[in-house]
């Protein structure tokens, strides 16, 4: 005679003050992960159209990551609840597999997601990585440690040189960018490998030595934001920081006239505090940078 299939020994089963402590540390776990601000998750909304952009996909990625994760977490509880083992109850419930429409289904839909989310992805990088008409371009330089911001005379295309803004060390740079025009951004290194970083703008790029990358900011906003190089690049990495000034585009032009009148007599100026600065810190002094990078 066949003997009914019964469930393992009860002998080892867990005692209640484990279960009391699990279902604390799940609803420890719930209150921590609330912390997550919603609905910028933790995110910066963004100055930059090409920020806000990168932002909202990130909402996006969060909302579907939360809608999953959560609909996964019920399956699982109720599973475990509907098919716990029950007192006096020693039998094995009725096993099933090879269920094709919901093997088929829980196939399809991952891959669905995937694809949606792979789509959402490449738009919002063609967004970042589109190269518009510039109204303004800024040359970006990096060194150990400080930060060169270069612009051009009026016209962006024109081979004349403009001037030069410095600083490094403790200095802390600013540029200044219009707000609500493009402005393209050559970033380059001129030793190591260096981070240009600007958490409000939700942006980081490398600058590489010998290598020209190439973006653009469309800032939304006036206002001062800060930056600084994410990659460890020697003694000072740590005050390599910098600023963007936004300003009205009027307040631009005004600013970018009175600058380059004033071009020769402030970098004379600044190739000797540039070269004072790098003697002060105890580095070989690096003329190039001292002068400006054209």
């Amino acid at each position: 005679m066949q003997s009914k299939p019964s469930r393992p020994s009860t002998a080892g089963r867990t005692p209640a003050r484990r279960k009391r402590l699990g279902v604390l540390g799940l609803a420890a776990a719930a209150i921590l992960l609330s912390g997550c601000t919603e609905p910028n998750f933790g995110a910066y909304k963004s100055v930059t159209s090409q920020g806000r952009s990168t932002f909202h996909l990130w909402q996006g990625f969060s909302i579907a990551a939360v809608i999953i994760g959560t609909f996964t977490l019920l399956l699982i509880v109720w599973a475990a609840l509907r098919y716990r083992a029950r007192k006096g109850d020693e039998s094995l419930p009725r096993q099933t597999q090879y269920h094709l429409p919901l093997e088929v289904t829980y196939t399809v839909i991952p891959i669905i997601i995937v694809i949606a989310l792979f789509a959402a992805t490449v738009v919002v990088e063609n967004k970042v990585t589109a190269e518009p008409p510039p109204a303004t371009l800024i040359k970006v330089y990096a060194f150990q440690w400080g930060w060169q911001f270069t612009y051009p005379s009026r016209d962006f295309a024109s081979p004349t040189p403009g001037f030069s803004i410095r600083g490094q060390t403790t200095q802390n740079p600013e540029m200044l960018m219009p707000e609500g025009q493009n402005v393209r951004i050559e970033l380059q290194s001129v030793d190591v490998v260096h981070g240009f970083y600007v958490r409000q703008f939700n942006f980081s790029r490398y600058a590489l030595p010998g290598v020209q990358n190439f973006f653009t900011f469309n800032a939304q906003t006036t206002g001062t934001f800060f930056g600084q190089c994410t990659q460890l690049c020697g003694l000072y990495h740590s005050l390599m920081w910098f600023r963007i000034k936004v300003v009205t585009p009027a307040a631009y032009q005004q600013w970018l006239a009175a600058e380059l009148a004033a071009a020769p007599i402030k970098d004379s100026i600044a190739q000797n505090q540039a070269i004072r600065a790098q003697l002060d810190a105890g580095v070989p002094v690096k003329p190039d940078i001292g002068s400006g990078v054209k």
